[in-house]
């Protein structure tokens, strides 16, 4: 990289999923290919913004060594609109704007003001053929609506998604072990740890009832610490719980690791390190609502079920785009959100939402939708682990559709492309 001269290479992206399953990887993959030496190759991220984000999304970004500055959302409008960061950063005079979730116009405009090249990864829709220098795109059914002359823009490089299981270390896999633990992930957004936290507890509480050698933990994402998750059992704080028949639960710190603890007694290990994916692998199965964590699960080859609880058809506020913008305006989210879940319950009968069953065209993964029941699941639960072949089933359709590795990498090889091509 010594031969050419210092580049810029800006990420845009939005949502915390995107941000841990695609930027990371990126990012990664960016600095194999074109060195660290941050003189020549700059990497800066910036947000747009996004209803589901947390608003700890700048935090996970900044940890990710191979970045090095990142700004948040709420600056992203007036650098959008003047082209002024909120630290008045400095560019380049040559860069590349990568895209890795949001809306795809804002690379274009970004791009022409200072003047860089821009590279959009898109996974289902590819848009403004005419602007974008060059498509990374999932697969080559991204292309269909394409005009020939722009067809030499796209590459296919696969599914960011299952970049996942490049970051493991096969060497802590061990799954012959005679230990059952089941990894609990109930989401990271209010909108969903509202009833999936309870209700996951209760579940739990049913299942160690049954079989007092399943342990439990729970991933905690790093958009939340320990007393705001713990804050969702607390019947004082959350009144979902009533409404879900969930279980509530204190915060302990009186072990090397710290725990949620039911009346029951259970306990329940609050793994903090970030990404869990070494843990998270020894998982003889795990229960998980849906979300970015189901393609992190099937990257991993990790048995799931997925559930969707629908006890307040006006609770769940976390869908994507303009139903997401509208369940979360002031007053009038709530009967809007009652609608959009309605109508979105009548649908997902014929529709998935896990990753894996989006990746095979099937349910590979059971999905639990609708007023679920503690005791129900557990049930379900326990037939898994009673019966290990339907685990090790699942395991083998997960290793089948979560595609080869590589995305992150014929990504970067593009971007390295685009800064030669300039010298």
């Amino acid at each position: 990289m010594n031969d050419i001269q210092p580049i810029d290479i800006i990420i845009l992206s939005n949502a915390p999923g995107e941000v841990t399953t695609w930027v990371r990887p990126v990012v990664r993959a960016l600095r194999a290919k074109l060195g660290n030496d941050r003189s020549l190759v700059r990497i800066s991220a910036m947000l747009s913004p996004c209803p589901n984000a947390s608003g700890k999304e700048v935090q996970i970004l900044t940890s990710y060594p191979e970045i090095d500055r990142a700004q948040g959302a709420e600056h992203f409008t007036k650098f959008l609109i003047w082209g002024k960061t909120a630290e008045n950063w400095d560019w380049r005079e040559r860069g590349i704007v990568i895209f890795l979730g949001g809306d795809q116009f804002p690379p274009v405009v970004i791009g022409k003001r200072l003047g860089y090249q821009t590279v959009v990864y898109a996974e289902w829709t590819a848009r403004w053929h005419n602007l974008i220098d060059r498509f990374a795109v999932m697969n080559a059914a991204v292309t269909t609506k394409v005009k020939p002359k722009y067809l030499d823009r796209f590459t296919v490089v696969g599914d960011l998604m299952v970049e996942t299981q490049t970051s493991l270390n096969p060497k802590l896999v061990d799954r012959n072990s005679e230990a059952i633990t089941i990894g609990l992930l109930p989401g990271s957004k209010s909108a969903k740890l509202g009833m999936g936290l309870p209700l996951m507890l209760a579940i739990a509480e049913h299942i160690q009832a049954a079989n007092p050698l399943v342990k439990f933990a729970i991933p905690v994402a790093p958009t939340i610490d320990l007393q705001t998750l713990a804050s969702y059992a607390d019947p004082s704080k959350n009144p979902i719980i009533a409404l879900v028949n969930g279980a509530t639960a204190t915060l302990e710190f009186d072990a090397p690791i710290p725990y949620l603890q039911t009346a029951t007694g259970l306990k329940v290990e609050l793994h903090t390190e970030f990404p869990a994916y070494d843990w998270l692998s020894q998982c003889t199965l795990c229960l998980t609502t849906i979300g970015a964590n189901t393609a992190e699960l099937g990257g991993l080859g990790v048995p799931m079920i997925v559930l969707i609880a629908l006890q307040q058809m006006d609770a769940m506020r976390a869908w994507d785009g303009l139903p997401g913008i509208l369940v979360n305006l002031p007053l009038v989210g709530s009967p809007i959100a009652k609608i959009v879940n309605t109508i979105a319950y009548w649908k997902m009968g014929n529709y998935k939402f896990a990753w894996p069953n989006i990746w095979a065209g099937r349910e590979i993964v059971p999905e639990l939708v609708g007023n679920l029941d503690a005791k129900t699941v557990a049930e379900f639960t326990l037939d898994y682990l009673e019966h290990p072949e339907k685990l090790a089933a699942m395991r083998s359709d997960l290793r089948q559709v979560r595609g080869e590795a590589g995305a992150a990498d014929k990504l970067a090889a593009i971007v390295a492309d685009l800064i030669y091509s300039q010298r």
